[in-house]
């Protein structure tokens, strides 16, 4: 029993020697002026060169792409059932092209029952006509009074009136009867079919819509500052949403006049589309370049904080990153665009950028590079005159 107490003694303070001898060595490390604090070790970051470049000012409209003809084809005189639709939506129609046919069995009828008295009343005018010439002759002999030949000569005008107000009107009946058949005003192609056979119409109502779409016009309305940016003949680029087909055209039309509510100017850009692939109705974004070409410096938008006209970038010179704040020029998709108070090529901080302050050492890697690389172009400031560090 005392051998067994004096091993576990013995174990005992073994192991506090040992605890006690690693608690020295680590306070010794501690201690130590040679240790690295994590704080002052180069940290990482991914860094892109800024590019040379020039930025022109870039304006947006959003614009609507509308059909160079459309109509809402329905009858305008008559009211009637509509007795056959011969179109759906997507047909392509030629121009006189039958697309319904209403029930104006009435309105027929009514045509023929002017007819019939324009007739009666037509060889009625030419008996009364005959004999106001024979009563004349007779005037001229003296065997009829010369009043009897004036009333009968009147008479003769007063049928020849008659008549022809009768002819206006069956002119206008057969207006009525062309109605009922609707027929396509120009060549193009079905959008809408509004009314089934069967249903009861009435003069406005349209049956079905067509477009013409062989020039599709893209209209705008564009802020009176920009009025002379959309000058006819001008350049401008064009998006469209719904094919994200992106060209390049030029505008054909400017309204002289500002809408007086919203002081914008109506601008239309005509696209030609022969093989009609273009649907209207849809949503175009406009873009024209306005002002003058100026030397710029090309930087990721990511790689900047933006601020109203100033933006805040990290600039690594040598193995230290430097906060610089400059100027914006504009920006352009995923590019910001900012005076050259850095110089083209300096290495700019992608990634990295939240855990940096000025001054910071850095390891950096160029976006794309296999391994991390040293800066060698340095910035032309590490801050432009009245910057601030941020």
């Amino acid at each position: 029993m005392k051998r067994m107490d004096r091993r576990v003694m013995g174990a005992i303070g073994g192991l506090l020697l040992v605890a006690l001898g690693g608690g020295a060595a680590l306070l010794a490390r501690a201690n130590s002026s040679e240790v690295t604090p994590l704080s002052a070790q180069p940290k990482g970051v991914t860094v892109v060169p800024a590019r040379k470049a020039t930025y022109r000012p870039t304006r947006r409209f959003v614009g609507t792409l509308a059909p160079w003809q459309e109509a809402n084809v329905g009858p305008q005189l008559v009211a009637a059932y509509v007795e056959t639709v011969l179109v759906r939506p997507g047909d392509i129609v030629k121009r006189g092209q039958v697309l319904a046919t209403l029930d104006c069995r009435n309105a027929s009828a009514g045509s023929q029952a002017v007819a019939m008295q324009a007739r009666a009343l037509d060889k009625q005018q030419r008996a009364i006509a005959s004999e106001a010439a024979r009563l004349e002759t007779l005037v001229e002999q003296g065997f009829v009074s010369k009043n009897e030949g004036e009333q009968k000569a009147a008479q003769s005008a007063a049928a020849a009136a008659q008549l022809k107000a009768l002819r206006a009107e069956l002119a206008g009946k057969a207006l009525a009867v062309n109605d009922c058949v609707l027929k396509a005003p120009f060549d193009g192609e079905i959008t809408r079919r509004a009314i089934d056979p069967g249903t009861f119409v009435r003069p406005g109502t349209p049956l079905v819509s067509m477009v013409d779409r062989a020039i599709v016009r893209v209209t705008a309305d564009v802020p009176e500052v920009d009025f002379a940016a959309v000058t006819p003949g001008a350049e401008v680029k064009l998006r469209l949403l719904a094919t994200g087909r992106e060209m390049t055209a030029r505008v054909t039309r400017r309204s002289p006049a500002a809408d007086p509510m919203t002081r914008t100017l109506h601008v239309e850009i005509d696209v030609t589309d022969p093989d009609r692939t273009l649907p209207v109705g849809t949503t175009a974004e406009v873009f024209t370049e306005v002002g003058e070409a100026q030397p710029a410096v090309e930087v990721p938008l990511r790689a900047a904080t933006v601020r109203g006209k100033k933006a805040t970038v990290v600039v690594v010179e040598g193995d230290v990153a430097r906060k610089s704040t400059v100027r914006v020029l504009g920006e352009t998709g995923k590019s910001l665009f900012v005076e050259p108070t850095i110089l083209p090529g300096s290495l700019v901080v992608l990634e990295g950028r939240a855990q940096l302050k000025n001054g910071d050492v850095v390891r950096a890697k160029v976006e794309g590079a296999a391994a991390p690389v040293p800066s060698l172009v340095p910035a032309s400031t590490s801050e432009p005159a009245g910057g601030a560090v941020r």
